[in-house]
């Protein structure tokens, strides 16, 4: 397919702008989908500046607004190779791809999630299958290069901002998603399945969380019951758009119904349901409200380790598998007294690798250093809430490590 692509010349889209068309990258992989918004996001600036690619199907717009442009360019009098010029603009591009922007993971990421927010708040999303395909895709590759650099990402900033907050879950339930499929062995059906539900599983509700996360009363009677209907109203509408995979459609239907128990004597889409439901509990519980703060990252590994019983829980116990007791991006406390945040996950659930950033005395340190905490002297002694932690994180520092 990206042999087949066509190079926008710098210049032809802007910010604001609905696409009437999809925009990819130089590989073929989708950035944005027909119908959205052109956020004034770096990557959407990136393309404005030259890295836009279109179907060729795509292009008589843009042919137009060259004509437009030379039509223009003549009646204010420019030369002759200016107007050349603007034509050899607009080029099939060959072998060579130009060089593509480089953005910080934090760059990466603020433009996910303002895709992610606006895909999941519209009433009706033109190309919505292909937007999920997309989104989901670009987390996954994210995922896969860096896994602990993306959990961190995503923990870390999760549980300082109540901003955004279903298109930030719904990224941070993907990746959890992802990460518990592995460790279940899932066979690709049923894990492509759980990553599309995890993404989609507050379709049509996005509106309502965000609200009440940014609200400081807690949710009253009807709002609860009005949520706890919002599985019914997700399904119904990811049919109406066009998915039909049941596996998906039975994960987001049942994840905040399935109840306790082992996977095993489940159906596919039951057992999916479960490890969502599980997933979603999570998330959660490492992100705030204005309501209330988040939990550390020991505190919600323990909430979904055990189920409602009190018993050790399958799906909770692959997840904390998956990223530990301390998940990368949480807060800690070390045996010697230095507190820092989980950098990455260790050889063991309870030993994780933990970048220092206040010393012994409480004196925050000029740099971050990594700690290994299978030492005694630097074992994790106590797991903190985010708003222990007084003290401005530069970010970018830590994902470099």
């Amino acid at each position: 397919m990206a042999d087949e692509l066509v190079q926008l010349p710098a210049g032809m889209l802007r910010p604001g702008q609905t696409l009437s068309f999809a925009l990819y990258d130089a590989q073929g992989h989708l950035l944005f989908a027909r119908g959205q918004v052109l956020t004034n996001t770096p990557q959407a600036r990136a393309l404005i500046n030259g890295g836009a690619w279109v179907m060729p199907q795509d292009t008589q717009d843009y042919r137009n607004q060259l004509a437009h442009k030379m039509d223009t360019l003549m009646l204010q009098g420019a030369s002759l190779s200016e107007i050349a010029k603007a034509e050899q603009d607009f080029r099939y591009a060959g072998k060579a791809a130009p060089p593509k922007p480089t953005l910080t993971p934090r760059e990466i990421w603020t433009d996910l999630i303002a895709q992610t927010h606006q895909l999941l708040r519209q009433a009706d999303p033109p190309d919505f299958a292909a937007r999920v395909s997309g989104l989901r895709d670009a987390v996954l590759r994210r995922l896969h290069a860096a896994p602990d650099g993306t959990l961190l990402y995503l923990v870390f900033e999760n549980s300082l901002s109540f901003t955004e907050y279903s298109a930030r879950h719904a990224l941070l339930s993907l990746v959890l998603a992802d990460l518990a499929a592995e460790k279940l062995a899932m066979p690709a059906p049923m894990r492509e399945a759980l990553q599309g539900a995890a993404l989609t599983m507050n379709v049509g509700a996005s509106s309502a969380h965000d609200r009440l996360a940014a609200r400081a009363e807690v949710a009253n009677e009807a709002e609860r019951l009005a949520l706890a209907n919002h599985a019914r109203e997700a399904v119904a509408m990811l049919e109406r758009q066009g998915i039909k995979d049941r596996l998906w459609l039975d994960a987001v239907r049942g994840h905040h119904d399935a109840g306790p128990g082992p996977l095993a004597g489940r159906t596919p889409g039951e057992a999916l349901a479960r490890v969502l439901r599980r997933v979603d509990q999570l998330g959660a519980r490492l992100s705030p409200r204005r309501s209330r703060g988040a939990l550390s990252g020991g505190a919600a590994a323990r909430g979904v380790y055990f189920d409602e019983t009190g018993q050790p829980d399958e799906a909770g116990a692959a997840l904390i598998k998956a990223v530990g007791l301390y998940p990368p991006g949480s807060i800690v406390r070390l045996a010697n007294g230095e507190v820092g945040v989980v950098a990455k996950r260790g050889f063991s659930a309870n030993e994780p690798q933990v970048a220092v950033l206040v010393g012994k005395s409480g004196t925050p340190l000029t740099d971050p250093v990594l700690r290994d905490t299978r030492l005694a002297a630097q074992a994790v002694s106590a797991s903190l809430a985010p708003t222990e932690l007084k003290l401005h994180v530069n970010l970018d520092a830590l994902l470099k490590l």
